[in-house]
């Protein structure tokens, strides 16, 4: 079996019938008699009644090519009706879900992973007393851990696009966030909180102690062991029918995986959607990368970031229930469109943000009414987010054709988080570059590089910052962010105007 994405416009024509002589030519008319008794026995059988949705799409003027795949004479002029079978495929189309061992293979071995990590993890991370880290150990544990978790989100992909209709595809998105949302919980702000000693001392203990209440090994073991009995209850409780299970596979390896890829990449609406979507995000990753780790360096504590974050697991989960209504239609982008200059505009409040950490931080921390002002920007700024979020998530499942299970989707999801990711590094990056420091106590003396500045600090001076690089770095991305909406933004918007044949691969056996 080979695929080929052809261009909008351009793939392959359906070769012209040639006329026919003889006992060929009789055998024509035999078929387009039985073709028409066909069509009229299905008119008869199944039409529906005026002013239902229903009866609107079968009396829809349709193209040529829909109309040649609804009857497909068999060799000896037998005529198939193959409408019940796009039914049949719609169910059988890509991988079954969880209790296929393509997603049930991935969580076994992620489950027993963690588990022999919860027993090497301290070992890892160093002990504090003279031994540092393993950076490369973690280097190879998180590689694997990424691996084996992208292994299953490709499977779960496909499951999604094959169990939902066409027309409810877009909650696809949906449901990706509430679970990303609710793991984001359970694995990092629930986790921030138990494992931090002052945390559990002053809220959840009567009797200081110098450890969390849960330790990273005991973390790990745990959900392991979460993983393991969750997994085995899928497989064994969730049947799959035998009738339903594809006879072949929509790609035979890893390279024809790739070329298939490759061959969806090369597509111009593809293509532009990609260079596009890697671009739309720089505008946000000042605010995004750099914004919590400025108000630490300003002395808020990172378990209160931690914990300030509870109160939007809530929205988090409410935002996509209520944002699907509006991305799950014809035009998702356009929600991103309408939501992207607000949360550019909050770049630059959450630069305030960190301005205004110092001025009104004092000996016992800061203000009550400083993280309410924290909180309340979280929470508008996540309003805009999740908007763009979901709208291209849903965009991503509404294009990605669904013959070929989860790659595709995959593929344009896993551009969407690249375009978010790699600004957020360069943000990074740029922060120290970008930052002036001056030489104080010491004449003739810079803090320009390390060396100069080790130099400051011999002669008796201090590096003292008169520009921190993350205020021109909030300010360069706005600008940049308004830039890209005004001047892509509406080029982007019509990517959801193009056909779905700008989005299909084709099929050969």
């Amino acid at each position: 079996m080979s695929w080929s994405c052809a261009p909008h416009g351009q793939g392959e024509r359906e070769p012209q019938e040639q006329p026919r002589q003889g006992k060929e030519a009789a055998t024509t008319a035999g078929e387009k008699r039985a073709r028409k008794l066909t069509h009229r026995d299905e008119a008869s059988t199944r039409k529906p009644s005026r002013g239902t949705a229903s009866y609107k799409r079968d009396t829809e003027p349709r193209t040529s090519q829909e109309r040649s795949t609804e009857q497909q004479p068999r060799p000896g002029g037998e005529v198939v009706n193959t409408a019940k079978g796009k039914r049949v495929r719609k169910l059988t189309r890509g991988p079954s879900g969880l209790s296929e061992p393509s997603a049930r293979y991935p969580r076994y071995v992620l489950g027993l992973f963690m588990i022999y990590m919860s027993t090497q993890v301290d070992a890892l991370l160093g002990d504090g007393h003279g031994r540092g880290p393993d950076v490369a150990a973690l280097t190879v544990t998180f590689f694997l851990f990424e691996f084996l978790a992208a292994t299953q989100d490709i499977a779960v992909d496909g499951w999604a696009l094959t169990m939902l209709s066409r027309e409810n595809v877009g909650y696809a998105s949906t449901c990706n966030s509430v679970g990303q949302t609710a793991g984001y919980f359970l694995g990092n702000v629930l986790f921030l909180a138990l494992e931090s000693a002052s945390f559990c001392n002053k809220y959840l203990r009567f009797e200081p102690q110098p450890r969390g209440i849960v330790t990273l090994s005991d973390f790990l073991f745990f959900w392991g062991a979460v993983f393991l009995v969750t997994t085995t209850l899928v497989a064994f409780l969730k049947k799959e029918n035998e009738e339903l299970i594809p006879a072949k596979e929509e790609t035979k390896g890893i390279t024809d995986t790739y070329r298939l890829l490759f061959s969806i990449i090369k597509m111009p609406a593809v293509l532009t959607f990609c260079l596009l979507i890697l671009t739309s995000k720089i505008g946000f990753s000042a605010a995004d990368a750099v914004t919590g780790l400025k108000l630490v360096e300003e002395g808020v504590p990172k378990e209160h970031l931690a914990l300030l974050a509870v109160p939007m697991v809530p929205l988090q989960i409410i935002l996509p229930l209520v944002i699907s209504k509006y991305t799950a239609g014809p035009q998702p982008l356009n929600t991103f469109y309408k939501a992207m200059p607000y949360r550019l505009l909050f770049g630059l409040e959450f630069a305030f943000l960190v301005w205004w950490a110092p001025k009104v931080k004092h000996e016992g921390g800061f203000p009550v009414y400083y993280y309410a002002v924290v909180v309340l920007s979280y929470a508008l700024h996540q309003v805009t987010l999740y908007s763009m979020y979901v709208a291209v998530m849903a965009f991503n499942a509404k294009v990605s054709d669904p013959l070929i299970g989860g790659t595709y989707m995959t593929l344009l999801n896993t551009v969407s988080n690249l375009g978010g990711n790699w600004p957020s590094t360069v943000a990074l990056w740029l922060v120290d570059p970008l930052t002036v420091k001056e030489c104080a106590g010491a004449q003739g003396h810079t803090c320009a590089t390390a060396a100069a500045t080790e130099l400051c600090t011999a002669a008796g001076g201090s590096c003292v910052t008169t520009l921190d690089g993350y205020y021109v770095e909030s300010v360069v991305c706005v600008i940049l962010g308004f830039a890209w909406w005004f001047f892509l933004g509406p080029k982007f918007k019509k990517l959801q105007d193009e056909g779905q044949s700008s989005w299909k691969c084709k099929r050969s056996n």
